[in-house]
């Protein structure tokens, strides 16, 4: 007969099952920003500030240093799949910019982007 779980064993569980999402998540979001970056060269854009903030939050992992801020991004996320439409060739960057920019809405709004204002 299999011994049960005590709390203490389910609450850690818990926290690692949590803590690989957040970092399978994060890995991801390095990987689009890193797109995101791409196809403004190729379009030869200029990419907004508030924009590249999110790529660069990404990218330099600031998330480490701001205890909260990947769980605040990734609920964010969840509901740009759900209320975005799909992607298609053509609406992929314009999908992939607004999400970049609804992450440093998210960003300023959570106390996150290193403003005192």
């Amino acid at each position: 007969m299999p011994k049960r779980r005590t709390p203490e064993e389910r609450y850690k569980e818990n926290i690692r099952k949590q803590q690989q999402t957040l970092e399978e998540f994060a890995a991801h979001e390095i990987e689009w920003a890193d797109d995101l970056l791409m196809w403004y060269r190729i379009k030869k854009l200029d990419m907004p500030d508030d924009e590249y903030r999110a790529v660069a939050f990404f990218k330099n992992r600031e998330y480490l240093h701001k205890p909260g801020s990947l769980t605040l991004l990734y609920e964010m996320y969840l509901c740009c799949i759900k209320e975005l439409p799909p992607s298609t060739r053509e609406t992929a960057f314009d999908l992939l910019a607004y999400r970049y920019h609804l992450y440093a809405v998210t960003l300023s709004k959570g106390g996150y982007d290193g403003r005192i204002d």
